[in-house]
């Protein structure tokens, strides 16, 4: 049995789907505070409660045989993290604390850490691998690299064997339509503009057009969310069968191909045939020109590599768009 937290949000419920068609027995914990039951694959078992509370996990690991547990229960919006940051401090980390005790307690050794690229901060070097120095701008990235460092601790301390992967943008849903992104707040860039392009919002913003790129906009790694899905089932994998020495490893996924904000546009615009309307906003603090993955780390050590190149990613993303106008709703 594997524990996946926050299995009814976004990447959880696809790596869910992805774990049942493995034929994965998958227990999902979700307290549906931003996840949607509908996301939820009709072959796991569904509990609604909270990652963080101790008991519901101790009930949950005496009833079930886990073998894994996939952590992906998180606040993740970097600008609500800035306003409320004790917020993201403890669901981010002191509910994984308490997730990591009852691991601990009812001696489950094998940890998928659900990690970001936002613990590197705003790095001085275009192309991000896992060596170089964390400097985390905000409470998200903070709380993720917190739980990182935690998790290093419990690895040294107990028999627990874990592995985190920092990933970029993730984007695209399921080749099914069934499951896709709905966030409310949407904040990632193909869903608004795609939400646009269907008339949902009257203009699309670039938040500057003058950075040291060949068209002035921000250049972005973006990964589909079924090949993030595919690097979290090689991990997994990875740890199960993994006897002596005990893991513990860091890994980045990201397509490590650059996307311009205007490359976007234009090339949401030739996927929906539809023209879009753009307002050109002054920069945000702490954005850096360009982010890319080195994802070469995780290639050689477990031979993930990305199938889905961009146009493919709007592609999904606009037929789940379309079946799905108004999300699970």
């Amino acid at each position: 049995m594997i524990l996946v937290t926050g299995g009814a949000g976004y990447i959880g419920s696809h790596v869910v789907r992805d774990l049942a068609d493995r034929g994965y027995s998958v227990v999902v914990l979700d307290n549906l505070s931003t996840g949607h039951i509908e996301a939820v694959d009709k072959r796991a078992i569904f509990i609604k409660g909270d990652a963080g509370d101790p008991r519901v996990l101790d009930r949950l690991f005496t009833m079930y045989s886990v073998k894994a547990v996939m952590h992906f229960a998180a606040s993740c919006l970097v600008g609500e993290s800035v306003t409320q940051p004790l917020k993201y401090y403890q669901n981010n980390v002191a509910a994984t604390v308490c997730l990591l005790q009852k691991m601990v307690d009812h001696h489950i050794k094998n940890f998928i850490f659900s990690s970001t690229c936002a613990t590197y901060g705003v790095p001085d070097q275009p192309i991000i691998h896992e060596n170089l120095p964390t400097n985390p701008i905000n409470p998200y990235g903070n709380s993720k690299l917190m739980v990182e460092t935690i998790v290093k601790n419990v690895s040294q301390t107990h028999d627990f064997n874990y592995i985190a992967l920092r990933y970029f943008n993730v984007a695209g849903a399921h080749p099914s339509a069934e499951i896709g992104e709905d966030h409310n707040p949407e904040t990632h860039l193909i869903p608004n503009i795609l939400r646009h392009l269907q008339g949902k919002t009257p203009y699309i913003e670039i938040f500057g057009d003058d950075y040291e790129t060949p068209d002035g906009t921000c250049i972005r790694d973006y990964i589909h969310v079924t090949d993030l899905s595919h690097g979290h089932i090689l991990a997994l994998e990875f740890l199960l069968q993994q006897q002596d020495p005990k893991t513990a490893e860091i890994f980045n996924l990201g397509n490590e191909q650059g996307v311009s904000v205007l490359e976007m546009i234009y090339l949401c615009e030739q996927v929906t045939g539809a023209k879009a309307n753009v307002k050109i906003q002054p920069r945000r603090k702490g954005d850096p020109p360009k982010l890319v993955a080195s994802s070469q780390k995780i290639q050689n050590a477990l031979g993930w590599s990305p199938r889905y190149d961009i146009k493919a990613m709007i592609e999904s993303a606009w037929k789940w768009h379309q079946q799905h106008p108004n999300g699970y709703r």
